[in-house]
């Protein structure tokens, strides 16, 4: 029996399976803790997983692995993972983010090994991607990608049929990278100021706007100029990066998920590769922006991926 942990800035999410052949059953979810000592994180992974064993008459005792695919940037410390996300942890951009802690980063793998011993963590990118070219939009292809975009902006990457992982397990954070230098309005929780999350990612179109993602969507769905214009403005900021990565590392074909695309893909999705199309033809012809095949159950099967 194997428990698959999906970490978000947002909410932690908890599965049970027997095997990759199999569904994922017992499904848990609530918002990621955040207050407390930094080890809150990891005692609610331990205990949604007692919960969701007990929900399904199971001895927790008898689960042999667990596969969490969580948000990052990581840190090693003692060779195990913990995590230093900016949408989790608050140390880093300080008081300004609202963030209800100082940790700089929360404890993840060291306390889940002490219990269950085999544990692979994966950035949700990484994860997702995993899954995509195992059971998605992905399959067959040794040149792509798999983007979220969601509470914050991930990027898996696989060249050559290799995926990308770097030093501390922290390649493909494109999300963290520089497209402006002069907004005070564009503070990540990373500490940076002009980086793509900070522009573009679920709580950051809140605190620019003035109003809630889906609610800026829908307006621009229902004609709204103002939103409309809004839309293209984080477009434009995506569909840079995107390039960016087809660009440097000559891709197929990227997958998109997360809430805020997943939740408007309609819409987002021809705007997005409009910003691809025509731009150096010789790297982006042919190469396709696609929903990720997994849908919106892509961060279960991510953690689920880890575990063969």
């Amino acid at each position: 029996m194997r428990a698959c942990v999906d970490v978000g800035g947002t909410k932690v999410a908890v599965s049970l399976s027997t095997d990759s052949a199999s569904p994922l059953i017992g499904r848990r979810s609530e918002p990621t803790a955040k207050t407390g000592n930094n080890d809150a994180l990891a005692l609610q992974i331990l205990r949604l997983i007692d919960e969701v064993c007990a929900a399904q008459g199971i001895d927790a005792a008898i689960i042999d692995a667990v596969g969490v695919s969580s948000c990052g940037p990581f840190e090693l410390r003692d060779g195990k993972v913990e995590l230093a996300a900016p949408n989790i942890c608050g140390g880093a951009a300080g008081p300004a983010r609202g963030l209800p802690n100082q940790w700089m980063t929360a404890l993840l793998e060291a306390p889940l090994a002490a219990r269950f011993g085999r544990v692979r963590v994966e950035n949700d990118g990484v994860a997702a991607l995993e899954a995509e070219r195992r059971w998605g939009a992905l399959k067959g292809l040794d040149h792509c990608a798999y983007v979220t975009w969601s509470t914050g902006v991930g990027v898996g990457l696989c060249v050559g049929g290799r995926i990308l992982r770097g030093k501390n397990g922290n390649a493909g954070h494109a999300g963290h990278s520089f497209v402006v230098d002069d907004d005070d309005h564009a503070l990540c929780g990373c500490g940076n100021l002009g980086d793509v999350e900070s522009l573009i990612a679920g709580n950051a179109i809140a605190r620019r706007f003035a109003r809630p993602a889906e609610e800026l969507f829908k307006a621009a769905a229902a004609g709204e100029a103002a939103a409309h214009q809004r839309v293209d403005e984080l477009c434009r900021v995506m569909g840079r990066m995107l390039y960016n990565l087809i660009a440097t590392l000559d891709l197929q074909r990227i997958s998109l998920g997360g809430s805020v695309f997943w939740n408007n893909r309609d819409v987002l999705l021809p705007h997005l590769q409009a910003q691809i199309d025509g731009k150096l033809v010789p790297l982006t012809r042919g190469v396709q922006l696609v929903p990720a095949g997994l849908g919106d159950k892509v961060g279960d099967y991510a953690a689920l991926a880890l575990l063969d």
